[in-house]
């Protein structure tokens, strides 16, 4: 058995750098392969294969699909292809993938918000995965539903969420000190995020006692509105370890970010998620995510989670173990 691993994204690799791990330690045999969707990737990971992302169009998703159908890889040499998450470069490597009749395998599948506006575009690509997938590797039973539900072909696994396997270490670190992290870029809110950077710019004046920072996204609908922010740290895009610490030490988290409702869940942080809809609401179940769908509801959860931040609850995402239950599927029933 021989696995192509497909990444295109700072999060995807995230996801799937554990499960490499795992893979070596199991002897699975596997390739990686570079979509090239974030490109800051390619100087500090290895890949066996890469795509480069012709951006003669302009709607920048069009070209990262249309890129990765043309490209030329030896399809026959896998046994199966493996995609992680919901962006544009997992629905093409795992169409492209099917296109050449190479089986799939989709990892964190069946997350659904039901809104395919929200969080767009994402809801309908790992919609449109999940008819094409044969094996489904979802990180939590209501996931996993979602699939039965729809009445999915592929096998259906619950084995957590891989990213949680990187947080272990960091279970011990964490405590509730003076910093918020504040994190906000999704493309369904950049019609609206001078709003979002309004309002917390004035949270942040009238609570001075505390630290905001927010790591600045690299896409221009955001940076063109951050001298908003004059009462919060803006600061360059951090990395993953610098990260992680922070949030283990944040006092409590503001995100549209998918990824950090599970990263801050895991280690116990109340986060409030600034989105319409989460195709997470376990955490919600929990007592870790509180929802913010308008810019003018901030400041009112922020006064609620500030006078009561610490929370102690069982990650509803995985338990960090998630890639050598992924290896033992693989290896016992395939």
């Amino acid at each position: 058995m021989k696995i192509l691993l497909s990444f295109g994204t700072r999060p995807e690799w995230i996801k799937i750098k554990p499960l490499i791990t795992a893979f070596q330690q199991n002897n699975i045999e596997y390739n990686c392969l570079f979509t090239g969707q974030h490109t800051d990737l390619l100087t500090s990971h290895h890949f066996d294969w890469e795509i480069a992302i012709d951006n003669s169009n302009n709607n920048r998703l069009n070209n990262v699909i249309a890129s990765v159908l043309r490209a030329d890889l030896p399809w026959s040499d896998w046994d199966y292809i493996l995609t992680q998450g919901d962006t544009a470069s997992a629905y093409a490597v795992t169409l492209a993938a099917f296109n050449n009749n190479i089986k799939t395998i989709h990892l964190e599948a069946g997350l659904r918000s039901n809104d395919l506006l929200n969080p767009y575009p994402e809801e309908a690509y790992r919609q449109m995965i999940s008819r094409i997938a044969d094996i489904n590797f979802c990180p939590t039973e209501e996931s996993a539903q979602n699939l039965r539900n729809e009445n999915v072909l592929g096998k259906i696994y619950t084995v957590g969420n891989t990213v949680l396997d990187n947080l272990k270490e960091y279970k011990s670190r964490c405590s509730y000190g003076d910093t918020v992290l504040v994190t906000l870029h999704r493309r369904e809110n950049h019609s609206v995020i001078d709003q979002w950077f309004t309002e917390l710019n004035n949270i942040a004046k009238e609570y001075s006692n505390l630290n905001f920072i927010l790591p600045v996204h690299a896409n221009p609908n955001v940076k063109k509105h951050i001298d908003i922010l004059t009462n919060v740290r803006c600061v360059d895009p951090m990395n993953y370890n610098d990260m992680i610490d922070m949030i283990a030490k944040s006092k409590f988290i503001i995100t549209d970010s998918g990824g950090l409702q599970e990263e801050g869940s895991f280690l116990n942080k109340k986060v409030i998620v600034c989105r319409k809809t989460t195709e997470r609401p376990e955490g919600i179940y929990t007592g870790h995510l509180h929802m913010c769908k308008k810019p003018v509801d901030l400041k009112d959860l922020v006064d609620i989670i500030n006078n009561d931040p610490s929370w102690v609850a069982t990650c509803p995402y995985g338990d960090g173990n998630s890639s050598q239950k992924i290896c033992d599927t693989l290896l016992n029933e395939l």
